[in-house]
């Protein structure tokens, strides 16, 4: 998606009936002129995996209903085809691309999108005939070579995501405008106790890099300042950097507002020109954004930055390695629309490429189910603030792709299809007792 999303006219019908802007939306107004054959096959893969699977199926202008396997009890996400001929075009041209893309156009719905795609996510081996699978790379699109991160493309992947709008974030963030996984003493989480558990979330981090007077920190990726403002509290002396320059603007208004700007500089800077040593580095949800092309050099500057002794803590989203290469080779929903040169690691990934860089884990806490009820609670703001996104300018579309994004994440931790995790690392050519 290359057009801008500051210019959007929202407008005051109902979505089911509204039509994607053709020069902002090209793909999603324009149903794809798959061939008949591709659609048939298309529906008759899809209708038949889905009818093994815990769901329903409605077609809305038939009122025709395809039931759920009947060994499931209680109640099932129903999926409403409001158009079931542009959906299944859509997914016999573009697989989970259309998909998407069909959700954006209004064509389908679902009274419960974060089970509806648990349920997927779940069964996502099942969905596709084996046979059909090992030709996957036939038809799939590719990556795109513009997103890769290179020192000018992560500058333009970051801008395309995080300098959307400072307001439309406060919108569904927390007080402390955190945006990853928070922390929680106890579910179900709620509103009251968000920012507490965002803190938490940081706290931690800033305990395994063992953070305090005097402490040399490097932050790889600012978000909007609330980590540095709480290392510098303790004492430490901050250097974060920063690709958006939405959030380094607003990340130094709010750390001079704490009273930090004497101990806290913010730099426009990719991680990778950063000079110096520090005595810790901190990099929150940010190795999602390098590319697997770049893994590699990503934890090579983090051993090159660390000083002596010093200790890297990361947060991190995983997902399992078969999925991983799957997804790396991939042009996927997610990578065209919310987060361009992205992919999520996996475990395996993350140790060998941490050990080559000459790092050694010394403590791996996965802590999934805390993001799926942070999605909840960012996702269940975003619905509420439907009105005032649009009257930032974001149109209905927007509001329908971030609201499957959001859902369609939160779905992923519920399944355990993914993980979050925090890592505390430390040069593998010094012994561990130093860092007890």
């Amino acid at each position: 998606m290359t057009q801008s999303l500051h210019s959007m006219h929202p407008t005051s019908t109902p979505h089911a009936h509204r039509t994607a802007d053709p020069d902002y939306w090209p793909d999603v107004a324009r149903i794809p002129r798959s061939t008949a054959v591709r659609a048939v096959v298309a529906r008759r893969i899809v209708e038949r995996a889905l009818a093994r699977l815990p769901l329903r199926i409605r077609q809305s202008h038939q009122d025709r209903m395809i039931p759920g396997p009947d060994r499931q009890t209680g109640a099932m996400p129903t999926l409403t085809l409001h158009d079931p001929d542009a959906f299944y075009r859509r997914i016999g041209a573009d697989g989970l691309i259309g998909f998407g893309e069909s959700y954006m156009a209004g064509e389908w719905d679902s009274d419960d999108l974060v089970g509806l795609i648990s349920v997927l996510a779940t069964h996502v081996d099942e969905l596709v005939p084996a046979a059909l699978r090992r030709l996957r790379g036939a038809w799939v699109r590719r990556r795109p070579v513009k997103d890769r991160n290179t020192l000018d493309g992560a500058r333009e992947n970051i801008h395309r995501h995080y300098d959307l709008s400072n307001d439309l974030f406060r919108l569904f963030l927390d007080e402390s405008l955190s945006y990853s996984s928070a922390v929680f003493a106890a579910f179900p989480a709620t509103p009251a106790t968000f920012t507490a558990a965002q803190h938490r979330k940081i706290d931690r981090l800033l305990d395994l890099a063992e953070v305090g007077p005097g402490t040399n920190l490097l932050e790889i990726g600012t978000g909007w300042g609330e980590l540095a403002i709480r290392a510098a509290s303790r004492g430490a002396r901050v250097l974060s950097v920063t690709l958006s320059e939405e959030q380094r603007d607003l990340a130094r208004r709010r750390i001079a507002d704490a009273g930090h700007a004497d101990t806290v500089t913010v730099d426009l800077s990719d991680y990778r020109q950063v000079e110096g040593r520090f005595d810790a580095v901190v990099s929150v949800e940010m190795i999602e954004a390098v590319g697997a092309e770049y893994w590699p050099t990503y934890f090579g500057t983090i051993r090159r930055l660390l000083a002596p002794g010093g200790r890297a803590a990361l947060q991190a989203i995983t997902m399992p390695h078969e999925r991983m290469l799957a997804t790396a080779r991939t042009h996927t929903w997610i990578s065209k629309y919310i987060f361009p040169g992205g992919l999520i690691p996996s475990r395996e990934a993350l140790g060998r490429d941490t050990t080559a860089a000459g790092l050694r884990v010394v403590d791996d806490t996965g802590f999934g189910a805390h993001y799926a009820e942070t999605l909840r609670l960012w996702r269940e703001r975003f619905l509420h603030e439907t009105a005032a996104v649009e009257a930032l300018g974001f149109d209905h579309v927007f509001c329908r792709m971030w609201e499957l994004y959001l859902a369609y994440s939160e779905a992923g931790f519920r399944s355990q299809y993914l993980d979050v995790r925090q890592l505390l690392l430390t040069a593998a050519d010094h012994r561990p007792e130093e860092y007890r």
